[in-house]
């Protein structure tokens, strides 16, 4: 059982993202500079590269993908999808899970343009950048739902989601130290996530490295767990997962836009034991 001191932080958290705007939230950290693909040095590019590297070195395979945390973001899983023939998303916030299910629904008004996204991608695999819609097609063919997740519980998600057996693979984007009051409570959410997957299933785990908050939208500043590599890579381990890769970014200047206080990304490849 969690002390009333543990549930009265995770509920803290959760009033936190009562006012989180998604519209907002994309526009903030996906869009140029941090988004420019005429830059090597932008951060969305590098985390979409080691995506591609990680999904394509032919060791992560199976039948289903889980992004776990998605906010209202698809990058995450545009080359897992050419991997996996079942792809789930997830996220705690309706507004969020809303926001993905207009894009996967062709609904339009969206908050943001994927197809710069899906063009890079695929360049990256060596395709025209015109076989975008090929991909975006892919990507609404394997995302079989979207999905309510809560990474504080030890049951993350619902016990009908996934094969007995677990997921293949997970993937995670900047969310559990986004959602996590305190460092021990990050540390629980990594291991709540791991019992979704199957042993020797492979996470994919990117998160912010020195950040103390970000903005939700205007005026919503939500607290975040700072990170340093040598804390990523001991709770790995202690989650039992054997780290395969660790990668770091650092920002530069004009990538630290006001909109946080992040100083580097990590980008991490691991195989639960």
């Amino acid at each position: 059982m969690e002390s009333k001191g543990t549930e009265a932080g995770i509920a803290a958290m959760a009033a936190c993202y009562k006012g989180f705007d998604p519209a907002a939230y994309l526009q903030y950290n996906y869009t140029a500079p941090r988004a420019d693909f005429e830059r090597q040095d932008s951060i969305v590019p590098w985390k979409l590269g080691c995506l591609h590297r990680a999904f394509t070195e032919g060791d992560v395979s199976g039948e289903v993908l889980v992004d776990i945390g998605s906010g209202p973001t698809l990058y995450q899983v545009l080359s897992g999808c050419e991997v996996f023939s079942k792809v789930l998303l997830t996220d705690f916030l309706e507004v969020n899970r809303q926001e993905l299910k207009r894009w996967l629904q062709g609904q339009g008004g969206d908050s943001i343009d994927w197809t710069p996204y899906l063009q890079h991608v695929c360049k990256l695999e060596g395709r025209r950048p015109s076989a975008w819609t090929e991909k975006a097609a892919r990507l609404r063919l394997v995302v079989s739902d979207v999905l309510p997740i809560d990474v504080h519980r030890p049951q993350p998600l619902a016990r009908d989601a996934l094969p007995s057996a677990g997921a293949d693979c997970l993937v995670s984007s900047f969310c559990l130290e986004s959602v996590s009051p305190d460092f021990p409570a990050f540390k629980r959410a990594l291991i709540h996530i791991q019992g979704l997957l199957r042993p020797g299933g492979h996470l994919l785990l990117i998160g912010a490295l020195g950040e103390s908050y970000y903005l939700g939208g205007p005026g919503i500043k939500i607290p975040v767990v700072p990170l340093d590599e040598a804390q990523v890579c001991a709770s790995l381990k202690e989650s039992g997962f054997t780290l395969i890769r660790l990668e770091v970014y650092v920002l530069p200047a004009d990538m630290r836009v006001g909109v946080d206080d992040v100083s580097g990304v990590f980008f991490v490849k691991a195989r639960k034991d």
